[in-house]
């Protein structure tokens, strides 16, 4: 079985959806249990990428979260999407 490469999966979710697809950056940091993907996308393409009530921010995560590896020793993924508020 062939490891997925999640931030390809991540890029070729989001690009679609974005008005602005050249300001999309994603980064990857580690923890002890996770592996998070901080997605940063241009303002006005914020609320299109979380949608109403945060139904497609929610239906990214599942697809990501059931795209990664299940060996045991694979760290969870988190996916954050920066909404430029802090």
């Amino acid at each position: 079985m062939t490891e997925t490469d999640i931030e390809a999966l991540i890029r070729s979710l989001v690009t679609p959806l974005l008005r602005h697809p050249e300001s999309l950056s994603i980064t990857v940091s580690d923890s002890d249990r996770f592996r998070r993907y901080t997605v940063n996308v241009d303002r006005a393409d914020v609320g299109r990428l979380i949608g109403r009530q945060g139904h497609v921010a929610a239906a990214l995560r599942t697809v990501v979260e059931g795209a990664r590896s299940r060996r045991s020793n694979a760290k969870k993924i988190r996916l954050l999407i920066n909404d430029h508020r802090h």
